[in-house]
């Protein structure tokens, strides 16, 4: 598909309407209209009887000709008036405002392991660099060419595994004295690098299936591989959900065997012990069949198989996960205070009882957000496809380098279009009219700027295929930010300009739409 090339100049034909009315907080470069450029209007619109057309105005920007805006469905002429050239230019095609309640991106595929802690929350899928800034953390290296980095919240983790494991270490070999904190430290850091492998194991199996890896983030409570796209197939999200735990098993058997030739009360004997245990409760954990945990995934595969809908696999983990994160809230002290998983029942009402319910509530709310963050990301999914760059395309006319900003503006508003495209006297189209740059200029001062002091040359990446959809569409918007984008046909005409606030508001329309 040729999206670059072309002589640029805009075909004749039906528009596509736009199927909602304009949003009324939403920037705007001229007036909404909901017919085809082809279709002959009145001259005048309901409030601009007797008068020409105003200029349009961005963000509520007056108008040159007096503080009226056209309201959203009324009508506009549709072909523009005779450009310097005095040849006539028809509006590009595209509609004039954001189609339907069109989703966003979903938040990138994410395996977490142990507490499953980071569950991202829903984003806007305006354009965004491919790796995290600062706020990822620390970077610590890039296995497989992907970066993994840890997080602030790791070094408080790390600190109290240190605390904790350092009074064991006190009780089994008080003769190490305060040397114990600094073996503490040492299996603190040996336990992330075992998490570290677990996501591993998810990055691997996600680069087998061709599928992105953003990074990896070691962080509280565990880490975090954030794959990009959702696996094809049932089987395969399957496979991507089970190979953590089970290196996470694995781990736990060699840290086993490991302990086999090893003097029990020594201290390699006690990290290795250490090691073996939070190996087999990281795997044993993340086998529980709920989102968002390992085991939630591979519950939702089955489902997803048997039903032949990914949709209903997420609900039933999703539930699952929820029934989950209430059974680990009420379980979980009363296992401890009972005795059941270790010497229980000597300090009931303690410090050891508030702790206990203070860790099972924060299990339980990551669990119980994370499910109900996997059942809003599998809602934006299904409605992904509806998101397409000719429906949320706006309306553009092209202007040459020199035309005044006022002139270029009434050509837009005449042609009922919302964006202004620079062409050169071929009419291939160099650079487009920042909204933004129009909003910054005072209306009395547009006769004298020229619509190329305000333009963003156009780059390769900033040329978007009109045909382009779902998933397809926002890859190509990340790989070039940008705040505008040049639509075009396949033969390489132009059909209109694509705005990032546009698909934002899109996104954020769906984020609000009621869970299925």
């Amino acid at each position: 598909m040729d999206v670059s090339g072309g002589s640029g100049q805009p075909r004749s034909g039906d528009d596509r309407p736009a199927e909602d009315a304009a949003d009324p907080t939403a920037p705007a470069t001229g007036p909404t209209d909901h017919r085809g450029p082809g279709t002959p209007a009145p001259e005048n619109t309901s409030e601009q009887e007797g008068s020409g057309p105003p200029a349009p105005r961005p963000n509520g920007t007056p108008t040159e000709d007096g503080p009226a805006d056209t309201p959203s469905g009324a009508e506009q002429p549709a072909d523009g008036p005779a450009g310097p050239s005095g040849r006539e230019r028809p509006a590009a095609h595209g509609t004039d405002t954001p189609g339907t309640d069109t989703p966003g991106t979903p938040t990138p595929g994410q395996h977490h392991s142990y507490a499953h802690s980071g569950i991202a929350k829903g984003r806007p899928p305006g354009p965004r660099p491919k790796e995290p800034g600062p706020g990822g953390g620390i970077l610590m290296g890039r296995p497989f060419g992907v970066p993994v980095y840890v997080a602030p919240s790791w070094f408080l983790v790390a600190a109290l595994i240190t605390w904790v494991f350092g009074g064991q270490l006190d009780r089994v070999l008080p003769e190490l004295g305060a040397a114990r904190y600094l073996v503490s430290l040492f299996f603190a850091v040996a336990f992330y690098a075992s998490v570290l492998v677990h996501e591993l194991a998810h990055t691997v199996a996600a680069i087998r299936f061709k599928l992105p890896v953003r990074r990896i983030q070691l962080q509280f409570f565990g880490g975090v591989s954030e794959i990009e796209k959702e696996a094809e197939t049932p089987g395969r999200e399957f496979v991507l959900a089970f190979v953590g735990p089970l290196l996470s098993l694995v781990l736990a058997g060699l840290f086993y065997l490991a302990m086999k030739p090893v003097e029990p009360g020594t201290v390699p004997g006690v990290l290795l012990a250490g090691l073996m245990i939070s190996n087999l409760i990281v795997a044993i954990f993340n086998f529980l069949p709920g989102l968002p945990l390992d085991g939630g995934r591979m519950l939702r595969a089955v489902v997803w198989k048997i039903t032949g809908k990914p949709m209903s696999g997420t609900v039933a983990a999703a539930w699952v996960g929820r029934a989950l994160a209430v059974s680990v809230l009420i379980g979980l002290p009363l296992l401890n205070s009972s005795g059941v998983l270790g010497d229980g029942g000597t300090d009931v009402g303690g410090m050891d009882t508030v702790t206990d319910a203070l860790l099972a509530a924060i299990l339980a709310a990551i669990i119980w957000t994370g499910a109900g963050n996997s059942l809003r990301m599998a809602r934006l999914r299904e409605h992904l496809p509806e998101l397409r760059a000719r429906t949320l395309t706006r309306r553009a006319v092209p202007v040459e380098n020199d035309t005044p900003l006022s002139e270029a503006l009434r050509r837009a508003n005449a042609a009922g279009a919302r964006a202004l495209v620079v062409v050169d006297a071929d009419g291939t189209p160099v650079s487009l009219v920042r909204e933004a740059a129009i909003v910054g200029v005072p209306e009395h001062r547009r006769p004298w700027v020229a619509v190329s002091g305000l333009a963003q040359e156009l780059t390769d990446g900033m040329r978007v295929s009109a045909e382009l959809a779902g998933e397809d569409l926002l890859d190509v918007l990340r790989a070039t930010p940008a705040t505008e984008y040049l639509v075009v046909e396949e033969t390489g005409e132009i059909y209109g300009v694509l705005s990032a606030a546009d698909v934002e508001r899109a996104f954020v329309r769906a984020m609000a739409r009621p869970a299925p």
